[in-house]
């Protein structure tokens, strides 16, 4: 360590912001539900965030703590160090939050429930690696700069100009992305009118959930250059398709070969892939409130819509909750959870992803034979001889779901836990006790 207390990394960062004339830093974090928090700091305070951290009220963030014991510490990871290219002079890092009264780290932080799921896997001799697929939808402000659900293009899936009227957008973003430090795979209009979606490389886990959170502040602030609104709701507008985050995970050994790879499976899957795969299966019913975590969340998933709701894997269809992508390489084998949608916090999804598969693992569930046909033209007795379930149908049976499986909730953790369950029954029962507009067209002047 040099001098000063500073790892090598933090003095690089140091001399980052001299060089590129950083004025501020944003430090940034995200609550329980996922919105992402931030303190801004002038950047000569730069060593002392470092060194001592940066102390706030803790009390005045969703899920956090209670008033009588307020203060918290974040501590910046220097390695997540960027410049924000939509405002000069402006930079931010991502933070772990400290219990200022132990010292360690804060049991409700999701970036913590994350690294606690990472070490569970370190501990059984892998690694593990993550790419999502988060999709977006761009619309119009009014006049009074709100947003509306009118999209600005007529697109289609992989459509081009002048149909996908948002590549320029897109590019901008991207452009953006990249000056952040991200490694983009590809980019294209999605099946929806004014949807759209960006893939980005294959990292480890943590780096993963970090690039999701950022990737959706990047989206929203460059999209506003161009006077649209960005948004990552499952399902703005009805009877069209929703927006899903596919989540693709791969785990490596120490060695660094992927553990999910067999070249003499049919599928190319190892036993331990499959046992993952099982895992994820088991306890799906309870991931969704954490993958899929709003009320808006369930409008997405229902049949016809490309959205997967019968728990069942498959190594071509995509109507199954879990499906094995083509790989061109050894290295490239993994599965891919196609149920969470982006308003989940991804942290904490990535988080009982992890440990669902390792359960599995550890357990050495048996995996059902992948399902190759249409699920979704399967009537129920079809689905029952096949011994296919299926995801919730609303948040409230997902956070029943959840209450009621002992690994997804100790992989959240006892405070996550409980403070997650009291903020979306809040929000479910809000949901129920509302009348909506569709009530009142259909019976107000019927009955």
């Amino acid at each position: 360590m040099p001098d000063g207390g500073l790892t090598e990394t933090e003095a690089d960062v140091l001399e980052r912001i001299d060089d590129e004339g950083i004025d501020f830093l944003r430090l940034q974090f995200t609550d329980i539900l996922g919105t992402v928090k931030n303190v801004s700091i002038p950047a000569e305070q730069a060593e002392k965030a470092f060194t001592e951290g940066i102390y706030f009220d803790g009390s005045s963030i969703e899920g956090f703590v209670r008033i009588q014991e307020s203060d918290m510490r974040l501590k910046p990871d220097a390695k997540t160090f960027a410049v924000l290219p939509w405002r000069d002079g402006s930079a931010r890092l991502i933070c772990d939050v400290i219990n200022t009264s132990t010292g360690e780290p804060f049991e409700g932080d999701p970036r913590y429930v994350l690294k606690s799921a990472l070490e569970r896997a370190e501990e059984m001799g892998y690694t593990v690696n993550a790419a999502p697929e988060p999709e977006f939808f761009l619309f119009e402000e009014d006049e009074d700069g709100r947003a509306t659900t009118k999209t600005n293009d007529a697109g289609g899936y992989f459509d081009l100009a002048p149909k996908d009227l948002a590549s320029d957008v897109r590019r901008d973003i991207i452009f953006g992305l990249e000056e952040m430090g991200f490694d983009i795979e590809a980019s294209h209009h999605e099946v929806a009118e004014g949807q759209h979606e960006i893939n980005f490389e294959y990292d480890d886990a943590l780096t993963t959930a970090d690039n999701v959170a950022t990737f959706r502040t990047v989206v929203r602030a460059i999209a506003a250059q161009h006077e649209l609104h960005a948004t990552f709701m499952p399902k703005p507008i009805p009877k069209i398709n929703g927006s899903g985050m596919h989540t693709h995970i791969s785990l490596f050994t120490e060695d660094g070969e992927n553990a999910f790879h067999d070249g003499d499976d049919e599928f190319d899957l190892s036993e331990e892939a499959k046992q993952f795969t099982a895992g994820i299966l088991e306890h799906a019913e309870a991931l969704a409130a954490v993958t899929n975590p709003t009320v808006n969340s369930y409008k997405r998933l229902v049949p016809g819509y490309e959205a997967p709701v019968y728990v069942a894997w498959s190594d071509r269809n995509r109507s199954a909750l879990i499906r094995k992508p083509a790989a061109r390489v050894p290295a490239a084998s993994r599965v891919e959870a196609r149920f969470p949608d982006p308003s989940c916090n991804p942290y904490l999804a990535l988080a009982v992803l992890i440990h669902a598969g390792l359960d599995g693992m550890e357990k050495e569930l048996d995996c059902d034979d992948p399902v190759r046909e249409n699920i979704y033209e399967f009537d129920e007795q079809k689905r029952e001889e096949y011994g296919i379930t299926t995801l919730p149908s609303n948040l409230g049976e997902a956070l029943d779901a959840l209450q009621g499986d002992d690994l997804v909730m100790d992989a959240l953790g006892k405070h996550v836990a409980e403070k997650f369950i009291e903020a979306k029954t809040a929000e479910y029962d809000d949901y129920r006790i509302d009348v909506s507009q569709w009530e009142l067209d259909r019976y107000l002047e019927t009955f």
